[in-house]
């Protein structure tokens, strides 16, 4: 349906949050496996936090730093409402999946993207600026998962063969945020 609409016109000016919640039962519609679930409940929550008041995210990782959420969270530019929804559509993707990083996910490309998105938007950097950062970070944490034992999904039927390789997960959510940061440059 998304696509469908998208090549008819319908969506050209249509608010980011409506958007994003059709993507996100596009993608659960169509995409198999767990990762159609965790991306389009990831790009609902992503929208319904723009369309309303920032969705509470929780800590994923105790060392995050308070003055930078503090500083995205007061801030109302389009660069800290996209820092709030990647933080949303992230958190849904954790509580849905009940996994944290460390554990061979998506989320150890998510979580970093994340932190770097919201430390460059914290720095004053613009859309692009924090998207290449979000995408260089998520680059890295996918190619952390290589020496990790995988808990979750499927690779966790491996045990440890899964030791040595890329998590999938982890390299389409760091494939996706890359061609976020390529439109965001331009």
């Amino acid at each position: 349906e998304l696509v469908r609409r998208l090549d008819a016109g319908e969506l050209p000016g249509a608010p980011p949050a409506a958007t994003l919640e059709l993507a996100g039962r596009a993608i659960m519609a169509t995409v198999g496996g767990a990762s159609g679930a965790l991306y389009g409940r990831g790009l609902q929550r992503a929208g319904a936090s723009l369309a309303g008041p920032a969705l509470p995210t929780g800590p994923l990782d105790p060392a995050r730093v308070v003055a930078v959420e503090a500083a995205v969270a007061t801030s109302t530019t389009r660069e800290a409402q996209a820092a709030r929804a990647l933080a949303a559509a992230i958190e849904a993707i954790r509580a849905l999946g009940r996994a944290t990083t460390g554990e061979k996910t998506m989320l150890d490309a998510l979580v970093p993207a994340r932190d770097a998105f919201q430390a460059a938007v914290a720095r004053g950097a613009d859309l692009a600026a924090a998207a290449a950062a979000a995408a260089a970070a998520a680059d890295a944490g996918a190619a952390a998962t290589i020496p990790l034992l995988a808990t979750k999904g499927r690779a966790s039927y491996l045990g440890e063969r899964s030791i040595g390789h890329l998590d999938p997960g982890a390299v389409s959510s760091a494939i996706l945020l890359r061609a976020l940061a390529d439109v965001a440059a331009g």
